[in-house]
């Protein structure tokens, strides 16, 4: 498994004898790898001749600074993970390596971004859309595989890649869950023992309740700070605060609009 740190090294290795005539999988993180990130770079393996990885806490994409300080980092458990899963190639750049310009040059999307996680969360999604559009240049992937966990951001990163050309074609990938229901997160690891019993009630009400109000008021109920719940097409999708630690999850709705 071979790891660099800077896109010089990264585009000497892209161009190298390794990757060519071969397909490549892709998939983006930010570390903390979960079992969900293992699902994504599993189906890449199976669909693709090699597999690259990228590890990258992408600072513009939070707006709340303590967020960005307090996202968990584990990189021993997370190279471990990789290797385990037939991970050829980390990409693992710093934030002078993605951002040279000092982030003047950026994406923005202006209908979908400013609703629900936009609205709650300004300028997320053009960090968000910033990265991995250079992301996507960068490993000249055939596929790049994105978790439905986050939908909303599964959609603007797919009709981003529309918009601009890109011919790596993104890959939806089921959310994946614990036992109990709860959507698997980096920010699961945040919450306290008490938190992480309740948090699974989170996803049953989203699931159970088909109008947001009333979904609303009973996960305000359980105790839970809610940003939003809302639907978009055919998804009912939320966001929630346990223990200061913000939460999201999606269900399949029942009665669209």
């Amino acid at each position: 498994m071979t790891i660099v740190h800077t896109t010089e090294e990264w585009r000497d290795l892209r161009r190298s004898a390794v990757f060519e005539g071969k397909t490549v999988g892709f998939v983006p993180t930010m570390g903390a790898l979960h079992a969900g990130h293992v699902a994504l770079l599993e189906r890449a393996r199976a669909e693709n001749d090699l597999v690259v990885l990228s590890i990258f806490v992408n600072p513009t994409q939070f707006n709340d600074p303590r967020d960005l300080e307090k996202y968990p980092r584990t990189w021993e458990a997370d190279l471990a993970a990789a290797r385990r899963a037939g991970v050829d190639a980390i990409f693992a750049p710093v934030r002078d390596q993605m951002y040279p310009d000092g982030y003047r040059y950026r994406v923005t999307e202006d209908t979908l971004s400013a609703l629900m996680e936009g609205r709650h969360r300004p300028g997320h999604f053009d960090g968000v859309l910033t990265v991995v559009l250079k992301l996507l240049l960068l490993v000249q992937a055939d596929r790049a595989y994105f978790g439905e966990k986050d939908m909303q951001q599964l959609l603007l990163v797919r009709g981003m890649a529309q918009a601009f050309f890109v011919p790596t074609e993104i890959v939806a990938c089921p959310t994946v869950r614990a036992e109990d229901g709860l959507a698997l997160s980096s920010r699961n690891a945040l919450l306290t023992p008490e938190g992480r019993a309740r948090a699974p009630e989170f996803a049953r009400i989203l699931r159970e309740e088909s109008d947001p109000e009333k979904a609303k008021r009973r996960l305000e109920a359980a105790g839970f700070g809610v940003d939003y719940v809302e639907h978009y097409e055919q998804w009912r999708l939320g966001a929630v605060r346990i223990d200061g630690i913000r939460l999201i999850d999606n269900v399949r709705s029942e009665n669209p609009l």
